[in-house]
């Protein structure tokens, strides 16, 4: 897991200004519609829209708005979203992979061909990159005041199906298979580990580090304007060197 860190990607997006939360919280809507679309609106028998209701309640979501988010979805009317993957390369070579959720493909197409274009990168075919990346499960716990014991948790996590374990600034990342991630999240609630989020993950296999000033401008472009897209839900990426 070297050179990733999963925690200071939320840091960054935790960080935004009240416009980008405003964001944040639109994004996090059409992810629970999607979910309520495939596993209903009862949060006790759909595991993933309960953890987006977590993951909700973390970027101080409303719980009116979440409510209406989900009867909004059980209904006949209001939008239809689709998920849909895009890949293709960044300056200087660097491997990304963007989730959105649509409800008009061809205007979110549209959208990321010509961030990819205007900043000096190129979208790709499917599976163009996808093979630099893992799929993984990443549950951040918080350590913040340095209160929890390491090896304990360490013990607990791996015990419950974890395949890694990292210590990071003020956190622990624990990673997991994407199927696992779930459960053993669950153990570690039930454990009384105070947990920050629990979401999947890509983790790079290789890295690409840029050294160039214009390739280091321009994928900094890339990745800020494919983040502030209203459809892209997620954005991954080999750069090894960005903040």
């Amino acid at each position: 897991m070297s050179g990733h860190s999963k925690w200071a990607n939320i840091k960054h997006k935790k960080e935004k200004t009240d416009a980008q939360k405003a964001k944040v919280f639109t994004k996090i809507g059409k992810e629970i519609a999607v979910a309520v679309k495939a596993g209903g609106g009862d949060p006790n028998s759909n595991s993933k829209l309960r953890d987006l209701i977590q993951k909700a309640k973390s970027n101080n979501v409303p719980n009116d708005n979440i409510e209406r988010i989900i009867k909004k979805a059980m209904g006949s009317t209001g939008e239809d979203y689709e998920e849909v993957t895009y890949e293709g390369y960044g300056p200087g070579g660097v491997a990304v992979i963007v989730e959105a959720t649509t409800d008009n493909r061809n205007r979110t197409a549209g959208n990321i061909r010509s961030y990819f274009n205007k900043y000096h990168g190129n979208m790709g075919t499917s599976g163009c990159v996808s093979f630099l990346f893992e799929d993984k499960g990443v549950i951040i716990v918080n350590n913040e005041d340095g209160d929890v014991d390491e090896d304990k948790l360490m013990e607990t996590a791996l015990e419950s199906g974890a395949e890694d374990f990292a210590a990071g600034d003020g956190v622990f990342e624990i990673y997991t298979t994407p199927d696992d991630l779930y459960a053993v999240k669950e153990t570690l609630a039930e454990a009384g580990y105070p947990i920050l989020s629990a979401e999947p993950d890509k983790i790079p296999t290789t890295s690409v580090t840029l050294t160039a000033e214009d390739d280091l401008k321009f994928m900094g472009l890339l990745v800020e304007m494919l983040e502030e897209d209203d459809d892209v839900m997620n954005v991954y990426h080999n750069w090894e060197n960005c903040d």
